[in-house]
């Protein structure tokens, strides 16, 4: 086992008390107390990151699956996470690993892989890029950092899954190592931000802001849970925020399935999906797509201008491209994105 990793984004205070400013939390931590992730630990007035050495999950993916509709489709993804997140979602897809720390309080599990083991590990794979996913990127962003740096030197891009809850320092320190990011936009409610997800929603607005200025592709998720963000008046503030930043930017919307502690829900229905795909359009967003509950062609891209699909998938698989260095096959016309010959 390696030695613990110094924390990036933080600052002494007095009494061997530490800020962190790697997320929106900013955490004052007292001495051999951990900040609310509970994966970055003041040790004699030093900020530790204590996940930067454990691997928990590795795989594989379509681009697809991050979701990533417009960067480099059909390629592979090689997907990394280690345990812990600043959010504690009622509702977490992945609360296995996300909330490890907060359920059970063990010591942390994972792997000790180096980051030139992972970049070296995506090259042999014949991945395009690696992910950082799966849980929250932002706590364990020592260890994405410096992966991509060495991801970099191989010409592998980086790619973020995250909640959105970090800060500008952060996103200003990576620059152009992000290279593209799906932004999860839980709510456009900041009382939900606080009492379910544990967060605040400005800070995610800021986020998502200033990727774009970062000129890293960005592409917005939002699941769609009954009852608590599925009205036509939050769903329309997300779909003309977004579109206010910029029009092209994907919203991936997405079905609700009842899970940890959420379970007074109903699934998302097609209806739903639908009304609110119908929403983001009438908000002049460009691609909107419907997914985990919808028929073969509604997660397709349709070209914007003559509707034809440019971009046949089925799940996460594509089956077909009709496009020619980025445009439409039928009309010419440019799809936004980053596209490889």
């Amino acid at each position: 086992m390696r030695p613990m990793k110094k924390a990036m984004l933080c600052e002494k205070l007095k009494q061997n008390t530490v800020r962190c400013f790697l997320c929106a939390h900013r955490c004052v931590i007292k001495n051999e107390e951990s900040g609310r992730c509970k994966v970055r630990k003041n040790v004699a007035g030093e900020l530790y990151s204590l996940n930067y050495d454990k691997v928990i999950a590795s795989n594989v993916d379509p681009i697809e699956k991050k979701p990533l509709f417009h960067y480099k489709p059909s390629s592979k993804s090689f997907s990394i996470a280690t345990v812990g997140c600043n959010f504690t979602c009622t509702f977490c897809q992945n609360h296995d690993i996300s909330q490890w720390m907060h359920d059970s309080g063990e010591h942390l599990p994972g792997s000790s892989v180096s980051p030139e083991e992972l970049a070296n590990t995506a090259k042999d794979l014949n991945c395009g890029t690696i992910a950082y996913t799966y849980t929250e990127p932002t706590v364990f962003a020592e260890l994405a950092y410096d992966t991509a740096m060495e991801a970099e030197k191989i010409g592998i891009d980086s790619v973020f899954v995250s909640n959105g809850f970090m800060t500008e320092e952060m996103i200003a320190h990576f620059g152009s190592l992000i290279s593209a990011a799906n932004i999860d936009l839980k709510t456009f409610n900041d009382e939900q931000y606080r009492k379910t997800i544990g967060g605040r929603l400005e800070p995610v607005l800021d986020s998502i802001r200033n990727l774009h200025e970062n000129n890293s592709w960005l592409e917005i998720t939002t699941l769609i849970i009954p009852q608590f963000n599925d009205n036509d008046e939050e769903l329309t503030k997300i779909a003309e925020f977004i579109a206010d930043i910029d029009s092209v930017i994907p919203w991936h919307i997405s079905a609700f399935h009842p899970t940890y502690r959420m379970n007074d829900r109903n699934r998302t229905s097609l209806e739903l999906l639908r009304k609110a795909y119908q929403i983001g359009k009438k908000a002049g967003l460009r691609y909107v797509y419907p997914g985990n509950a919808v028929g073969e062609r509604e997660e397709s891209t349709f070209c914007p201008q003559c509707g034809e699909i440019v971009i046949e998938r089925y799940g996460f698989s594509v089956i077909k491209m009709n496009m020619a260095n980025g445009k439409c096959s039928n009309c010419n016309t440019l799809i936004d994105g980053v596209f490889e010959s």
